[in-house]
């Protein structure tokens, strides 16, 4: 049984900074190229950034340069360290596999930012 866990989310101000966790189990972790994405308030859920399996990495032009993704495969898990946040990058966060059928979501964990 597929299970993806978020966490990590907070209220900051803007400009500042959280790191985001999201832990995998019941996937052979290593395999998948994993992404994040997020869900504001009366919008769809878009994608943020994404790394491969074996680490390339690549971003939504909204956040290119302040988020950096990254994985631990030995821990079956991504992160999501997102600096210079703004008031528009609140939203719910997610994580699930990029390039291919998403899995069931988890619960997200939710940022948001003050100005």
């Amino acid at each position: 049984q597929v299970q993806l866990v978020e966490s990590g989310g907070g209220l900051v101000q803007a400009g500042g900074s959280l790191r985001l966790s999201c832990a995998a189990s019941g996937i052979i972790f290593s395999v998948n190229a994993m992404g994040w994405y997020r869900q504001a308030p009366g919008k769809q859920r878009e994608w943020v950034a994404a790394i491969t399996s074996g680490g390339s990495t690549n971003y939504a032009d909204s956040v290119k340069g302040r988020f950096i993704i990254s994985r631990d495969n030995a821990k079956n898990t991504v992160y999501l360290q997102m600096n210079s946040l703004k008031p528009e990058d609140t939203a719910v966060y997610y994580c699930n596999r990029r390039y291919s059928s998403p899995y069931s979501w988890g619960q997200g964990t939710q940022v948001t930012v003050s100005s």
